[in-house]
């Protein structure tokens, strides 16, 4: 979000003053959205907003250059939080740890705006329980050239797996391309077992649903299917909540969803502008979410009956990394999106006779997580290129290195 000098607004939230900064700052230019207009919007939605964000540690992704820049993660609360906003430190399995930010009502979602945050991250566990989540999410992430049907069919594919497991799946738009679907659990397994357990659900998606959905976690060995992201569940990990605006041109929302409104509804019908209207009339699907707690032992059970996922093999260099199956190059590693398609055209541009061999899925420019931004991977995979006409691995258009300069207990490399 980009400098402004128009005076504060101080908004009074149901007893609480919350300072808003630079209120008319445009951040949806496309709608003509301000920064005082999404706060409203979330007041708007807050009973909803609230159900999926209240009382979870959260990771503050922030965007201060606007929606066409790049957002930078801030784990640890800022210094200066008001008394309202509430604090818990998480543990990671890297051995950090960071003191992060708790929200508890209206007030707090409005604070969180006003720090240039879009969308909202909770971790899946309550501010008491750190070590026990009580919620298991499915992301359902299309592969390039897959069709909203097909995410529409996998979502009940899901849907199945768990009624036979005995939990209830709760939908809702991912604000981008995907669906997710939340399932409240008792707070009684570990973060290994829940991840354990998701993985189980989307190994057994993918059986009922073969070339529809897959759980191969190596994104070049997915094809154009529905990817059922089962690490999502890993600890250090978070996803937009219910209701969280989404850094989209059109200033789109992860909406929550009846089953009966899956197939019919589509993405780009929730924004900041339509949803308020729709809360209002028609209530939040997700009302009774909290009551329809779940236990994992179904799922455990099937992991179990199905045996260890199949293994990547290692490279045969001693390095102990994993060796992928598939005809791989490595493009470039950029700071931001734009250059890495910028790189993408360049590599595209030097190897103009083997572009017309590759599918949708084929061409992997991966957001991965730094130690507090995003930075950019591209790759390729010539699966299906004719082996004699394969370019070899050459020297990356673009090196950026994330990590230079920086030190910490289980870095990368270290």
């Amino acid at each position: 979000m980009t400098p402004s000098k128009t005076p504060a607004e101080i908004l009074d939230i149901a007893g609480t003053e919350v300072r808003i900064s630079s209120p008319d700052k445009v951040v949806f230019p496309e709608p003509g959205l301000t920064k005082l207009d999404l706060v409203r919007y979330y007041l708007a939605v807050a009973d909803g907003a609230l159900r999926g964000a209240c009382g979870r540690p959260m990771v503050l992704k922030r965007f201060p250059k606007g929606i066409d820049g790049e957002a930078f993660f801030q784990k640890r609360v800022p210094d200066n939080h008001p008394d309202f906003i509430d604090t818990t430190t998480l543990h990671y399995a890297s051995g950090t740890s960071a003191e992060e930010a708790v929200i508890r009502d209206a007030a707090g979602l409005a604070w969180v705006v006003n720090l240039g945050c879009l969308d909202l991250n909770p971790h899946p566990v309550r501010a008491e329980d750190l070590e026990h989540p009580d919620e298991l999410r499915v992301d359902l992430d299309p592969m390039p050239g897959v069709d909203w049907s097909q995410i529409v069919d996998v979502a009940y594919v899901a849907r199945e797996v768990l009624d036979d497991a005995g939990l209830v799946g709760w939908p809702k738009t991912s604000g981008s391309r995907g669906l997710h679907i939340l399932v409240r659990i008792a707070p009684e397994w570990s973060y290994r077992d829940v991840r354990l357990a998701a993985e189980t659900l989307a190994r057994e998606v993918e059986n009922r649903a073969p070339g529809l959905a897959t759980a191969r976690w190596w994104k070049e060995e997915r094809g154009e299917s529905v990817f059922v992201d089962f690490n999502q569940n890993a600890k250090d990990r978070t996803v937009a909540s219910a209701y969280s605006i989404r850094p989209l041109p059109d200033a789109r929302v992860s909406t929550p969803l009846t089953w009966d409104e899956v197939r019919s509804a589509r993405p780009e019908q929730f924004t900041v502008l339509t949803v308020p209207e729709r809360f209002a009339g028609a209530g939040d699907p997700h009302t009774g979410i909290d009551d329809a707690v779940g236990r994992l032992d179904g799922l455990l059970a099937l992991a179990a009956e199905l045996g260890p996922a199949e293994k990547a093999p290692r490279a045969g260099n001693g390095s102990g990394r994993r060796q992928s199956i598939m005809p791989l190059i490595e493009v470039a590693r950029t700071k931001t999106k734009p250059e890495a398609l910028a790189a993408l055209g360049e590599w595209k541009s030097r190897h103009t006779d083997v572009v017309p061999s590759l599918h949708p899925a084929d061409v992997l420019v991966d957001g991965m997580r730094g130690s507090s931004s995003l930075w950019y991977r591209v790759r390729v995979n010539l699966q299906h290129v004719p082996e004699a006409e394969r370019p070899p691995q050459e020297e990356l258009i673009a090196d950026y290195d994330p990590w230079a300069g920086k030190e910490w207990p289980g870095r990368p490399g270290s």
